[in-house]
């Protein structure tokens, strides 16, 4: 059944559905929760959120935050007896750009707008609302989520058709990605040379050498403090779709080769579950 504009069903509470949802709730909007596990729902209900079997079904503009592609069709497969004209689906997983290019063409076939879009930010980023999101799709349905976009994000970009914001989302996390592992292997060497990683941090954040990274992961590597804001898993999968894009597209990427390689071994070692900036342990090593 349709809606008021300020009640948005979210799909998926991981830490980035979860972050987004807090987002909504902090920000005077209803939230319509769905996740395949319904106790991680819980601290959500209990600050406000709604559960629902079916969002879909419910809200006119649902935000969707799965593992993969893959995953969100399967579960707007299971919900798309919700489905209803003028409808908007905001996906904000990191995507396989053909994938979301099918799904947008599947939908609109349903007169149902699905928007791509990406989000570029550690869930703690976007919990503050510092987050930069990037979207792909018809500009009305756009311009329709032009209350829901500050609380997404900081900087929200337009990057064309659907699929434009997930190709532009590869692009972004494998600069982003470098730039970590870029970080990790500095602060290792610093500490190999004689040099205290947390005054090197500090020179390199005045320096240069400046990457955003050193904001948001130079701490977490030096004090060890893995907990989870993106896990390096996922940011793996990525990985992998970029190596699948550059494939499709007849180019190599040597230094998104190695960082797979790193972000492989991690994962074999059981740091999967952990942040990102866990990297630096796996090139830490002897």
């Amino acid at each position: 059944m349709a809606n008021d504009g300020k009640q948005i069903g979210v799909i998926g509470l991981g830490l980035m559905g979860t972050a987004m949802t807090e987002r909504l709730l902090d920000l005077g909007f209803g939230a319509v929760v769905w996740n395949r596990t319904r106790e991680k729902a819980q601290p959500l209900v209990h600050r406000g959120a709604r559960w629902c079997d079916n969002p879909i079904a419910e809200c006119d503009r649902v935000v969707i935050s799965l593992y993969s592609s893959d995953v969100v069709a399967q579960v707007i497969d299971a919900m798309q007896a919700g489905l209803h004209n003028g409808q908007i689906l905001v996906d904000t997983t990191t995507g396989e750009p053909a994938q979301s290019v099918a799904l947008g063409s599947r939908l609109a076939a349903r007169s149902v707008a699905y928007l791509d879009a990406p989000i570029s930010g550690s869930s703690d980023q976007t919990r503050r609302g510092e987050a930069t999101v990037m979207v792909g799709g018809e500009r009305t349905a756009f311009e329709a989520c032009a209350d829901l976009w500050p609380v997404l994000g900081k900087n929200v970009f337009h990057t064309g058709a659907c699929g434009s914001a997930s190709r532009m989302k590869l692009v972004s996390n494998l600069v982003l990605g470098l730039n970590r592992a870029a970080l990790a292997e500095g602060l290792v060497f610093a500490r190999a040379i004689g040099v205290e990683p947390a005054a090197a941090l500090e020179v390199l954040k005045g320096s240069a050498a400046y990457s955003r990274a050193m904001d948001v992961k130079g701490r977490k590597m030096i004090d060890e403090d893995f907990s989870a804001q993106a896990r390096l898993s996922q940011h793996l999968k990525d990985v992998r779709l970029m190596q699948c894009a550059a494939a499709e597209a007849g180019v190599s990427l040597p230094l998104t080769e190695t960082h797979r390689a790193l972000l492989e071994q991690a994962e074999a070692a059981g740091l999967g579950d952990l942040d990102n900036s866990a990297i630096i342990k796996v090139i830490s090593r002897p």
